[in-house]
């Protein structure tokens, strides 16, 4: 069971004698795309010394913690659901945000949101269970004594965690629906006048209207989130830790935030010292591909190729929508390399290939690579940014259809309707971003930003994730917004007073007024 781990558990001793620094970190990770790209951040953390244990729910979709050759230690929590459960509520999500929501009007969207959010936390609420509910379990985690807890707020618990163990907490994020958590959690100023609430797909240039939607946005998921938690979590930590609280009390106790974009994505807007960029922690230079792979891109020529991913949730198509999209792709001169797990399109042209996997960041590092078809993860995105690739983005989901915004918006994408997309919009749309040499600049004008930092994002990561380790916490970059009631940040209570104030010398005056002019008029009879 040891011997695939030895030369990490080698190397690790290695940094530790040399950094002086050897501490324990506890994971408490969400699935998916988030995994992929924190694993990537705590592989090197074990690489500068440090122990990593990762809390991770016996049914997940891509946590492999059988994997006896993983740098990690896994502590499995036996959950109460099993995977084939786990797959269907995945499965049923997935196929009503690419498939049917075309269907549906807006409030009948928000109540599938709604209910998709209630499945997703009674998970949750099981997996967190498992561990808080098991002495055992809670007593050898105390003994182990970690120095930091690395969480994602998208999966709630890791600040419940963090709170029985007594250690500080490290959030690795995106963003949550209209910047919920970072606002009202954080404390993260967001005027809505120019920052564009999350999920809107908006930019900071608003006109009225669009200002107007983005403030009832911002009210609207205030209102919302917040009784949500109310109902759903509050009485649970209230009841976990034996004290009157919050969640979002809870949440604002993170020491730093990572937020896993930067200024080559993000539209100019005031952060706080406990928020971090780490946007691109996981690219890297290209390795070589493999050969038969190689050699396929090689037949492009001059042409180049096209590399096509739907991310690593999306396995499926409708026929319809496959053959739409092959036919499309069989169209261009350049050869194009599709990740997709899908039943073989009946119209797919000989310069096309597909696979169940690709290494992606390798392709986009290829001197030929001349386009990305993206479904605007995060992870691809940043992988287009670093190697400056011009973005042909099909939106589905989640963060996807703000992540396109902000491309199209820095001419960097040309984004398309999943939903209405025929094959001639994507062959135009790959035709512009291609042969408009204007996309390719802008493209390599983000690509050099990104790389234009006085420190690597993943070591920016480690460092003041280390940071906390050395220092117990970073409570001296916390903003006092955390101790301030929602009418004393806003100054509602300030207003007040003046407006009193205001509102008596004015009245003082208009009576003076008024008895000078009965005082006036007496005399003047007289």
């Amino acid at each position: 069971m040891m011997g695939p781990r030895f030369p990490w558990l080698l190397w690790a001793c290695a940094c530790c004698w040399s950094t002086g620094l050897c501490g324990k970190v506890v994971v408490w990770p969400t699935d998916a795309s988030h995994w992929i790209n924190v694993k990537v951040l705590l592989e090197e953390l074990v690489v500068r010394g440090h122990e990593v244990t990762v809390l991770v729910p016996s049914s997940n979709l891509l946590i492999n913690y059988q994997d006896t050759s993983s740098p990690f230690t896994f502590e499995v929590l036996q959950v109460p659901f099993t995977q084939k459960t786990l797959h269907a509520i995945m499965e049923d999500f997935l196929n009503f945000w690419i498939n049917e929501v075309s269907n549906f009007s807006p409030w009948e969207i928000m109540w599938r949101m709604k209910e998709d959010l209630e499945a997703f936390t009674n998970m949750s609420r099981q997996t967190c269970d498992t561990l808080v509910m098991n002495p055992q379990l809670i007593a050898k985690l105390q003994q182990a004594k970690f120095d930091v807890l690395i969480a994602d707020p998208l999966s709630v618990g890791g600040e419940l965690v963090a709170e029985i163990l007594a250690i500080p907490f490290v959030y690795s994020f995106r963003f949550s629906e209209g910047n919920a958590v970072e606002r009202l959690c954080g404390g993260l100023p967001s005027p809505p006048s120019y920052v564009p609430a999350s999920t809107r797909g908006m930019t900071d240039q608003m006109s009225f209207m669009e200002r107007l939607q983005n403030f009832l946005f911002y009210f609207y998921t205030d209102l919302f989130f917040l009784k949500f938690w109310q109902d759903e979590w509050d009485w649970y930590y209230t009841n976990v830790l034996g004290r009157p609280t919050t969640l979002c009390e809870t949440m604002g106790k993170a020491e730093i935030w990572l937020i896993r974009t930067y200024w080559d994505f993000e539209f100019p807007r005031p952060f706080l010292p406990n928020f971090e960029f780490v946007g691109g922690l996981h690219c890297q230079p290209a390795k070589p591909l493999p050969k038969e792979m190689e050699e396929f891109v090689q037949s492009s020529g001059e042409h180049g190729i096209v590399v096509f991913s739907l991310g690593s949730m999306v396995h499926n198509l409708t026929d319809e929508k496959s053959n739409l999209i092959a036919r499309a792709l069989s169209q261009l001169p350049q050869k194009v390399l599709w990740r997709y797990k899908g039943k073989k399109p009946e119209t797919l042209g000989s310069n096309t290939r597909i696979y169940d996997w690709i290494p992606q960041n390798d392709l986009l590092g290829h001197p030929l690579a001349k386009a990305f078809i993206t479904h605007g993860g995060t992870n691809g995105i940043y992988e287009a940014i670093y190697h400056g690739i011009p973005m042909v983005g099909i939106p589905m989901f989640a963060d996807q259809h703000d992540n396109i915004a902000h491309m199209r918006a820095k001419g960097a994408a040309v984004e398309l309707d999943f939903s209405t997309m025929k094959t001639q919009d994507l062959v135009d749309a790959l035709n512009t971003v291609i042969n408009n040499s204007t996309y390719k600049e802008n493209a390599l004008r983000l690509s050099k930003i990104h790389h234009d930092q006085p420190v690597k994002p993943l070591d920016r990561a480690v460092f003041w994730i280390e940071f906390v380790m050395r220092h117990k916490g970073a409570k001296h970059l916390r903003p006092a917004a955390h101790h301030l009631t929602w009418y004393q940040y806003h100054c509602l209570d300030v207003l007040a007073f003046l407006f009193t104030c205001v509102a008596i010398a004015v009245f003082v005056l208009v009576k003076c007024c008024l008895f000078c002019c009965r005082r006036c008029g007496r005399i003047a009879k007289r």
